[in-house]
């Protein structure tokens, strides 16, 4: 692998506008479970009867709420979850690149790493807010709460700001990424199996020189990649140095 490291570096090294495409992958090394690797959530068997999939619904959230919410603590908080390599490396790139992060995660990571740029395609579970009257709550607020947050203020239901399946993307997070990744004249897509759309169609607005994947599994777009790199994510950019 040391000399795909090298060529990573190089292609870091002579870009101008980089976009860094993460998904669960990028938080794996952290202690944060992905969904459909063969060990993800998704493969796992359901405490509840009903996959874990179909509790990240919309129809679900609101038909059972209190169970969604048992469900959402145990697996998709994790206050143990700490910035890994590839966290780190991104918010060093920023403060000498002009770099955006796209990412389809939800845990703040990359934030609490100390990078500015992220575009949160699925929110974040730092962010909820009231159906009723729309104030937000940290995370931390929501902890001090009922299993089934309600706002203190008006007694309404709290949800998460995180996009559930049928619900759709913020549209100006949405536009954000297509702009920075069309602009892009190096895009690294790391951590990410491109199945879930429409964050897996963003790619087709890409018109760099170079396409770099990361991944563990091959994602099979040899004819446009110039760079793939079948490891895990934080395992390569804890090699990877910037000059």
């Amino acid at each position: 692998m040391k000399n795909k490291i090298e060529i990573l570096e190089e292609l870091i090294k002579n870009s101008t506008n980089i976009v860094f495409f993460g998904g669960a992958g990028v938080s794996t090394e952290s202690g944060i479970k992905d969904f459909r690797s063969k060990d993800g959530l998704y493969h796992l068997q359901s405490k509840y009867g009903v996959p874990y999939e179909e509790m990240l619904s919309s129809t679900y959230f609101y038909s059972h709420t209190d169970t969604f919410y048992e469900f959402y603590r145990e697996f998709m908080i994790n206050l143990d979850a700490k910035p890994n390599a590839a966290h780190k490396f991104l918010a060093e790139l920023e403060s000498k690149k002009n770099l955006t992060i796209v990412t389809q995660n939800i845990d703040g990571l990359h934030q609490m790493a100390g990078s500015k740029n992220v575009l949160e395609l699925h929110g974040s579970i730092h962010r909820n807010y009231c159906l009723k009257c729309h104030h937000f709550y940290s995370l931390e607020d929501i902890l001090k709460l009922d299993n089934t947050p309600r706002c203190p203020k008006c007694g309404g239901l709290i949800k998460p700001d995180v996009v559930l399946y049928e619900e759709q993307l913020d549209q100006d997070v949405l536009r954000n990424s297509i702009e920075a990744i069309a602009k892009a004249d190096l895009l690294i897509v790391a951590g990410t199996s491109l199945r879930v759309y429409p964050a897996s169609g963003l790619i087709q607005y890409f018109r760099g020189k170079h396409l770099v994947v990361i991944n563990k599994e091959n994602l099979y777009l040899n004819n446009f990649v110039s760079l793939e790199i079948n490891e895990p994510v934080a395992k390569v950019f804890s090699q990877v140095k910037i000059s």
